[in-house]
């Protein structure tokens, strides 16, 4: 599975726009604290507020707030909202793929990765990550305990 430079840098950037919640912030300094190319970034604010998961202000006391409570956005939304469909196998949905014969059944597997997926970025919050609490997710758990 692949996320995209985009997707990363999404959700980087709104983790940071929840850790500093008090004010606006700008484009250059969510770039220069999260090392992310400025100008990929401006891209990705215009999907995330097109999205209303940051919304904006112009002007020198201007910036990025993020839109929503932080709780109530997931990373799969994120996730969605600059990269369109959740997970797709050569660019169809896995609901939608009919495989001819002896692969009859690898739909079910890309069904099921992408529940897999959606359960895990699905229940990760904007507000956990920027809380620090992305290593309370079910997996990261699992990896934790001796075996």
């Amino acid at each position: 599975m692949q996320i995209s430079a985009k997707a990363d840098y999404a959700v980087r950037a709104l983790v940071e726009l929840a850790a500093d919640s008090g004010r606006p912030l700008t484009c250059e300094s969510i770039a220069s604290s999260q090392d992310i190319p400025f100008r990929f970034l401006k891209s990705v604010f215009r999907d995330l507020r097109q999205a209303g998961l940051v919304r904006s202000q112009r002007g020198c006391e201007g910036g990025y707030w993020i839109g929503r409570d932080a709780a109530a956005i997931s990373v799969a939304e994120v996730m969605t909202a600059v990269d369109g469909e959740f997970l797709t196998v050569r660019g169809e949905r896995p609901g939608d793929l009919r495989y001819p014969g002896a692969a009859g059944s690898l739909p079910d597997l890309w069904r099921a990765a992408e529940a897999a997926a959606q359960a895990v970025l699905g229940s990760a919050t904007i507000a956990q990550l920027a809380a620090g609490a992305a290593r309370e997710t079910p997996s990261a758990r699992a990896e934790a305990v001796p075996a």
